[in-house]
């Protein structure tokens, strides 16, 4: 059985443990070093990527977790993980682990007011899968190696890199698990 670590400083936390629970894997909340070494692969929730950015250097979790995913850890990043995991930000520097090959822009969807559900249709799943979109970066520009497996008004919404998977919008918010279990096989 698989072990799923969810980044347990901010945002979404429970409800990504509630889907990769459904998957019929077991989560560990990531909040040190140390957690780590109990994970076959991580979540990066959303939330608010600037402040989980300045918490993951309080805690010294940044270097260790660049590093774990820098060699191979399995790494799913949503809304601000994808903001996260972004190798660069439009007009921002703002702290972040910085492996995947993609520009995003934050907040390019509107305001929480703007925000919305659509369904988009996914490259390899069978059923179009259901997304909320709250505050959520765009990507701006990608790497060749990045794999667009969704896009919504032109726009990729949901890119893959190697062991890296990112999504503009948030899948724990729904009662679909089927990207849960996307990254799982990627484990």
């Amino acid at each position: 059985m698989k072990t799923v670590g969810i980044l347990g400083i901010q945002g979404a936390i429970e409800e990504h443990e509630a889907s990769i629970r459904k998957t019929g894997c077991t989560t560990v909340r990531v909040k040190a070093p140390a957690d780590l070494k109990k994970i076959d692969g991580i979540v990066l929730p959303g939330g608010e990527s600037t402040s989980m950015g300045k918490q993951l250097e309080w805690f010294g979790l940044m270097e260790p977790l660049r590093q774990a995913i820098a060699q191979g850890l399995p790494a799913f990043g949503t809304c601000a993980g994808m903001i996260l995991l972004a190798k660069e930000i439009e007009g921002s520097n703002q702290t972040r682990i910085g492996l995947m090959d993609i520009k995003v822009k934050r907040n390019a969807y509107g305001s929480q007011l703007d925000s919305f559900v659509t369904e988009l249709k996914v490259k390899g799943l069978k059923k179009p899968l259901p997304a909320v979109f709250i505050r959520a970066p765009r990507i701006e520009s990608l790497a060749k190696e990045v794999d667009v497996l969704a896009s919504y008004q032109d726009h990729p919404v949901l890119v893959r890199e190697n062991h890296l998977l990112a999504a503009s919008f948030h899948p724990e918010l729904t009662d679909s698990v089927e990207l849960h279990r996307y990254f799982i096989q990627m484990l």
